[in-house]
């Protein structure tokens, strides 16, 4: 089985912020593998199905960011799941906006989602993939950035790193992830 999350924050105000770049990496698999996320679980929206002969789950988290943790813990509970099968996508502010970063495991990097997640299942020692969103410049604040829109010329390469990490996602199904990172880090 493959846990696959996207932090996101729920509702139509958020949908197209910086900050719900994983949610869209989760609707991207769900087009793809055809498994509609609509069931409300875990404190989130969930779709279950399987793909190349394995269980997958999509999971986008209602909970809002700060409070990631406690849906994603529910669902690794409930499913009496490992954390080793669990994938957790984000974005990053110190990644350049079309940058993708997948990490075995790491600190939460000042991400509040990420810090809940950490707290919630008692480890920082998940599978994650980081989609660059850039950092805010002159005197915007980092909430406010994050929970904005992306500028016009950052619409391609975000468009394409939400492409290549659904890509990655999907070729970890049937690849160990160390050769995942191998194949999609620093391109």
């Amino acid at each position: 089985m493959k846990v696959i999350v996207g932090l996101g924050n729920p509702g139509i105000r958020y949908a197209l912020t910086r900050h719900n770049i994983g949610f869209w990496v989760v609707d991207r698999l769900s087009d793809r593998w055809g498994i509609p996320v609509e069931k409300e679980k875990w404190r989130g929206l969930a779709g279950e199905g399987h793909v190349r002969g394995q269980k997958v789950i999509l999971l986008k988290p209602e909970t809002y960011m700060n409070r990631s943790g406690e849906a994603v813990s529910q669902a690794l509970a409930w499913l009496k799941c490992e954390i080793d099968d669990l994938v957790v996508v984000y974005d990053d502010l110190d990644l350049p906006p079309g940058q993708i970063r997948l990490r075995m495991k790491g600190s939460s990097g000042g991400h509040r989602g990420v810090q809940s997640l950490i707290e919630h299942l008692g480890t920082s020692d998940f599978k994650r993939i980081k989609i660059g969103i850039g950092h805010p410049q002159g005197r915007m604040s980092v909430p406010d950035y994050v929970l904005a829109r992306f500028a016009r010329e950052e619409e391609e390469p975000v468009l394409e790193s939400v492409q290549r990490t659904a890509d990655a996602v999907d070729c970890y199904l049937d690849t160990p992830f160390p050769q995942v990172m191998n194949r999609y880090n620093g391109k």
